[in-house]
């Protein structure tokens, strides 16, 4: 597959129907980027490093796990393993999406890898699955990719803006942990994933005393091999 130009009618109507697919998706993201903001600020990041964060590592799950593990004074290396099990996903994404997108250049490829997150992803390969492999189709990824960018990117500067105003007694702590919660309850769809949450809270907890937060690195592992192990079975 070769992609259309971007001044093809083809590419703009791909481009535009990603964004348009994604929109619905963005009045759930939108709150979670100011919450990551506010918790950015309290947690005592500058502002410009809160909102670089949004930009270079573009992974709401690792950034509000990174900002946790930053407020705790967490090694540096806990905090990249951390980040690389939570990102491990991306990784079948990549490998689910890449039957859709192939003959892209390379610059193609380092621009869609860039912005292949979850919402994306979902929007995406239901597109790809559907039709298949046609001209122009990576102009729809990148459509879906980019209007979350943007929306990602406002709304944690809404959310920094925000944090910076809220009192220090306000404590919002507990907003993450209400955060990952809301994330993870509506996709637990069949066993292998009910059974790798169940798995990773109950080590999690019983981990909690290990030092430099290791039990969340633990628990994040217990879940991948027992998610992985009952999917094989």
């Amino acid at each position: 597959m070769t992609a259309a130009s971007s001044s093809s009618p083809a590419a703009r109507a791909d481009f535009w129907a990603g964004v348009r697919a994604e929109l619905p998706i963005l009045l759930g993201v939108t709150p979670f980027g100011m919450i990551y903001g506010v918790l950015a600020v309290k947690a005592g990041l500058p502002a410009a490093a809160a909102q670089a964060m949004s930009s270079i590592v573009f992974a709401g799950s690792s950034q509000f796990m990174a900002v946790q593990l930053i407020s705790t004074a967490t090694p540096v290396v806990v905090i990249i393993l951390s980040i690389l099990v939570i990102n491990l996903r991306h990784a079948l994404y990549s490998a689910s999406i890449a039957p859709y997108l192939h003959g892209l250049s390379r610059a193609w490829k380092v621009v869609l890898a860039y912005l292949l997150t979850d919402e994306a992803y979902a929007v995406a390969i239901t597109l790809y699955q559907k039709k298949g492999v046609i001209p122009g189709s990576p102009w729809f990824l990148l459509g879906a990719g980019l209007a979350l960018w943007t929306d990602w990117q406002l709304s944690t500067a809404v959310g920094i803006f925000l944090g910076a105003q809220i009192p220090a007694a306000w404590s919002l702590d507990f907003t993450l942990a209400l955060t990952f919660i809301a994330l993870v309850i509506p996709n637990l769809r069949d066993r292998p994933s009910t059974l790798a949450a169940l798995s990773a809270g109950v080590t999690a907890v019983l981990a909690h005393g290990l030092p430099y937060k290791l039990g969340l690195l633990l628990a994040a592992l217990v879940g991948i091999l027992v998610g992985l192990w009952n999917e094989r079975r």
